[in-house]
């Protein structure tokens, strides 16, 4: 058996020529604070914090879109759709679950990511 503690970050990938590009979206865009990235990690990459994850940003060539995605609780979505549409991000609806309305949206790079707020 296996005793999970937390999640300790996610990875999403970039084309290598872009990463600068990932950088500005995410720091800028997003707003999210970039962190220290041991330098015994001799390959390129990014890391941001979160308030308990961190967003880990590699290299690796574009793959298909699938239904593959990253999802952040957010406290006010409403306020999150606004600042991503202000910014020039092309919102994806999602149907609302039970418990949870969302949205998703593609990052510049194709990665999905999936905005959801609890209520």
């Amino acid at each position: 058996m296996i005793t999970f503690k937390r999640t300790d970050h996610i990875h999403i990938c970039v084309p290598e020529e872009r990463i600068e590009e990932a950088r500005k979206f995410y720091t800028e865009v997003i707003g999210l604070p970039e962190k220290y990235r041991p330098v015994e990690l001799n390959d390129v990459g990014i890391w941001f914090q979160l308030p308990d994850i961190e967003l880990h940003v590699g290299v690796e060539d574009a793959h298909p879109l699938t239904i593959r995605h990253t999802a952040f609780e957010v406290k006010d979505l409403e306020a999150a759709r606004a600042h991503l549409i202000t910014n020039g991000v092309t919102i994806q609806k999602q149907r609302d679950i039970a418990g949870r309305r969302r949205f998703s949206f593609l990052d510049p790079f194709g990665n999905r990511m999936e905005l959801l707020e609890y209520i």
